[in-house]
């Protein structure tokens, strides 16, 4: 099979921090999402950036890949090595018939925790015996948890033909996302997972959401985090400043003497929790203008004279 260079997918170097790796694939998560990309591609490359996010933004699968890279990166036909056995691939449940379109290559890493020959089905089957349960994961915006309308999705289902061969079948359900859903929760479809055997139930269908990352906000439980830049004058003044939330734009108040890292709340401006909105938290980041010309630099230097600071003042009482 194929080598796939995970960090070629993200479009970052092998030493990457976690940051510069989140940071890019927040990127490309959003520009190739099937729900708004126009790129003929986008669920493939979709899939397969979620793929490469999977393994090395988990410290154990990116040095365990980071071996086999070494070892077969070069290869044109990849194959682990002789008596290879990851750890990240022990102890699985072995329940419902994972979809999470994972590669033969991700799975020949780590075990058939997605990939497609990990199927589970038989090519035969008792008599009324109850249909498989289904997952497959579910990305979502952070905005979709506060909309109203129901969201499409697809999925396979294992079919049987008259004459007994296994295929699958494209099934499209409307879907209204439940208030409160988190990141990594697992949401049961009752009776619409794959058809039973003779008089046997339909399985379930489980979806595991997970939250395609936003540019501006992070996610702390039902709480969201931005990063609000401000001027000097705005932190030392205070004032009002227009910033985003998921639901429009809100005039905030800085309030005088503001601090880098201090934070501001919004409250009922966060994700929807099952009991209560989560809030929005504003993070102050003073941002200093450039100083371009002489006339700004004699006003700083003015200032300086006129109101003596020493920031480090504190230092002092630890020396």
């Amino acid at each position: 099979m194929e080598f796939k260079d995970y960090y070629k997918i993200l479009g970052v170097d092998s030493d990457a921090d976690s940051k510069a790796i989140k940071v890019a694939y927040r990127k490309l998560a959003r520009k190739y999402h099937p729900d708004v990309s126009s790129h003929h591609d986008a669920e493939n490359q979709f899939k397969e950036v979620s793929e490469a996010y999977e393994v090395l933004k988990d410290k154990v699968k990116r040095a365990e890949y980071d071996e086999l890279r070494q070892y077969g990166g070069s290869q044109r036909e990849f194959r682990p090595p002789p008596g290879w056995q990851s750890s990240a691939s022990a102890g699985g449940d072995g329940g419902a018939h994972q979809q999470r379109d994972f590669s033969d290559f991700f799975s020949s890493i780590f075990g058939a925790e997605g990939g497609p020959g990990a199927s589970g089905f038989e090519s035969r089957q008792p008599f009324n015996q109850r249909g498989q349960d289904i997952e497959t994961e579910l990305p979502i915006f952070l905005e979709d948890t506060l909309a109203k309308e129901s969201k499409k999705i697809s999925y396979h289902l294992p079919h049987y033909d008259n004459e007994g061969r296994l295929h699958e079948v494209k099934k499209t359900l409307n879907v209204k996302i439940p208030p409160g859903v988190v990141d990594g929760e697992r949401i049961r479809l009752k009776g619409q997972g794959a058809p039973g055997i003779g008089n046997g139930a339909y399985g379930d269908l489980y979806l595991r959401i997970r939250l395609v990352p936003h540019p501006l906000f992070d996610v702390e439980g039902h709480n969201l985090i931005i990063t609000l830049p401000i001027a000097p004058w705005e932190a030392a003044l205070g004032g009002k400043v227009t910033m985003p939330t998921l639901s429009g734009e809100i005039k905030l108040t800085i309030p005088a003497n503001s601090q880098s890292g201090q934070r501001l709340r919004v409250k009922g401006r966060g994700l929807p929790g099952k009991q209560h909105q989560g809030d929005l938290y504003a993070v102050l980041k003073i941002v200093m203008p450039p100083i371009n010309d002489e006339s700004i630099k004699a006003h700083w230097q003015q200032l300086a004279e006129l109101a003596p600071f020493d920031p480090r003042a504190e230092w002092s009482d630890a020396l």
